[in-house]
C-alpha cells in the first residue's frame, strides 16, 4: 500500500496570536503539525500496519516546516518531502498548493492519499479535493471510519450531524475528520528514529512548475479578530408578546430583516 498524507504547519490557535496591521506575527508564535492532519497521519500508520506498505508525509513551505515533518516521522510515517516554497508560501491560496501538489503526486502511483478535513488557519476544506481532481481519482470527504478490501474502500461520511456509508474504489482521495482515531504521541525511540528517517527537499523547480503556474487565484485583503460578543437578552411574558418583542428587535436592533 503506497500511502500519502498531505501535511501542513499551522499555528497553535490554542496559544495566544498577535496581529499587526491585519498580519499575524509569527515571532514568538507556537506552530505545530495542523491537527486534522494528525489525524490523517495516524490513520495512515494504522493501515501500513495492517496491510503493509510504506508512508510518505509531505507538506509545501519553508524550512521551519521540517520540524513538523520530524514530528510525523517519529508517530511512525516512512519518509518525508518538503515542497520548499519559502519565498512564495506567503502569495500561495489553495489553488496554487494543490497544482503544486497534485504535480508532485501525479507520477507517484498513490494507492491511498489522506488530508485532514480542513487547515484551523484557514478552514477552507479545498485542497483535498482539489489535489484529487487534478489527479482525476476519487475522493470522500468528512470520513470517521475507513475499511479497505483489495481495491475497495468502505468509508463512514461525516454529514451535518449523521452520517453516510460509502463504497468507493482505489486509488482515492480522503480528507480526515475528528472521531476518524486518536492520534498517538511520538514515543521516545520514534523520535531518535526519525532523525535517520530520509527527508526530501525538493524545490518547484525540481517539480517543473513555473511561478506562473502556481499564481494565486485569492487575495487575502486582512486578517482580524472576531468582535467580541455583547451579552444575550432574555426575553419576558407570554409566547406571543416575546415573538413580537423578538421580530421587532431584529428589525430595529439587528437590523437582519
Amino acid at each position: 500500500m503506497n500511502i500519502y498524507v498531505l501535511v501542513k504547519r499551522t499555528f497553535d490557535t490554542e496559544e495566544k496570536i498577535v496581529l499587526n496591521g491585519g498580519v499575524i506575527q509569527e515571532d514568538g508564535a507556537e506552530f505545530i503539525i495542523n491537527p486534522y492532519d494528525e489525524y490523517a497521519i495516524e490513520e495512515a500508520i494504522q493501515i501500513r500496519d495492517a496491510q503493509g506498505g510504506e508512508v510518505t508525509v509531505v507538506t509545501i513551505g519553508g524550512e521551519d516546516a521540517e520540524k513538523q515533518l520530524r514530528t510525523a516521522l517519529a508517530m511512525g510515517a516512512d519518509k518525508a518531502v518538503l515542497i520548499n516554497a519559502e519565498e512564495d508560501v506567503e502569495d500561495l491560496d489553495q489553488f496554487s498548493v494543490a497544482y503544486i501538489l497534485a504535480e508532485y503526486l501525479k507520477d507517484k502511483e498513490a494507492d491511498l492519499i489522506i488530508a485532514g478535513n480542513v487547515a484551523i488557519d484557514g478552514g477552507s476544506g479545498q485542497v483535498g479535493p482539489r489535489v484529487a481532481e487534478l489527479l482525476d481519482i476519487n475522493y470522500v470527504t468528512t470520513i470517521t471510519d475507513l475499511d479497505i478490501d483489495g481495491d475497495t474502500v468502505k468509508l463512514v461520511r461525516d454529514v451535518e450531524g449523521d452520517s453516510e456509508v460509502i463504497e468507493s474504489s482505489l486509488p482515492l482521495l480522503v480528507t480526515a475528520q475528528q472521531g476518524l482515531n486518536e492520534p498517538r504521541y511520538p514515543s521516545l525511540p520514534g523520535i531518535m528514529k526519525a532523525k535517520k528517517k530520509p527527508l526530501e527537499e525538493l524545490e518547484l523547480d525540481d517539480l517543473d512548475i513555473d511561478e506562473d503556474d502556481v499564481e494565486a487565484k485569492t487575495e487575502t485583503v486582512e486578517i482580524f479578530l472576531p468582535a467580541q460578543k455583547e451579552a444575550g437578552r432574555v426575553l419576558q411574558g407570554e409566547l406571543q408578546d416575546q415573538v413580537k418583542e423578538l421580530v421587532q428587535l431584529l428589525h430595529s436592533e439587528a437590523k437582519v430583516i
